[in-house]
């Protein structure tokens, strides 16, 4: 990463609320003290697949394996979208995840059985390698529905993710208020669900053919599995009442 970009992301840095410090010393996969007092838990223990089944079956499909302290699709030929146990409706959710050269996954939320996939009623956090995934929707925009903005400096698009291969971290924050995008700290963008602006960009997607999509603000948590191999480790959550 060169000079410029490193200023530009400590710019975008400054003039955005500074993410939930990490404990360094903490093992993987687990709560400190204070995560726990917050009222964060953890949706993977680092150990099972507890808490997770494919998308309308029991189970996990063996493409999906604990490997190393991760949740990881190691074989995206058999392994599928999973979801959590558990729905949820308001939240912060952190992971890191580890993505392959040319890989492509996503976070789903409010996913419900309504549809025949998850995407068909979840909106998607996207997951991608952004030097060599084909997809042109990158990583960390909410799937065909909104992207962040140009970075005035090198008049691209923004973009805080680290290569294939290194870990990368994510923050969603999905709230009545608002729902907000983050990159290895770096804020993407907001948008309110169910807002005028929201229901015309849903309008004139792919997804307007789709009767469910986004219609629950309750809902599994779902990873996607079927374009490419991606491990997650950290998978914390921290419910949000609404107000």
């Amino acid at each position: 990463m060169n000079r410029i970009l490193h200023l530009a992301l400590g710019l975008l840095l400054l003039s955005t609320p500074l993410v939930r410090a990490a404990d360094d010393d903490a093992p993987p996969n687990t709560l400190t003290d204070a995560e726990k007092a917050a009222g964060w838990q953890l949706l993977f223990d680092g150990k099972t697949l507890d808490g997770w089944h494919n998308f309308k079956r029991d189970g996990v499909r063996p493409g999906w394996q604990v490997k190393d302290g991760t949740l990881a699709c190691v074989d995206p030929h058999n392994a599928g979208d999973i979801v959590t146990t558990q729905k949820f409706d308001w939240f912060e959710l952190d992971l890191d995840y580890n993505i392959s050269e040319g890989g492509n996954s996503g976070i789903m939320y409010h996913v419900t059985d309504a549809g025949g996939a998850v995407w068909a009623t979840g909106p998607e956090f996207q997951l991608e390698d952004n030097a060599k995934a084909s997809d042109p929707i990158r990583c960390g925009w909410l799937y065909a529905l909104y992207a962040p903005p140009v970075d005035p400096i090198r008049a691209k698009i923004l973009d805080a993710t680290k290569p294939a291969g290194e870990w990368n971290h994510v923050r969603l924050i999905v709230s009545p208020q608002k729902c907000e995008h983050y990159i290895n700290g770096v804020k993407y963008f907001e948008y309110v669900l169910h807002s005028p602006d929201f229901n015309a960009r849903v309008a004139r997607s792919k997804f307007h053919s789709m009767p469910h999509f986004a219609q629950e603000d309750l809902g599994y948590i779902a990873l996607q599995g079927d374009h490419g191999s991606v491990a997650f480790r950290n998978i914390k959550l921290r419910p949000i009442k609404s107000e």
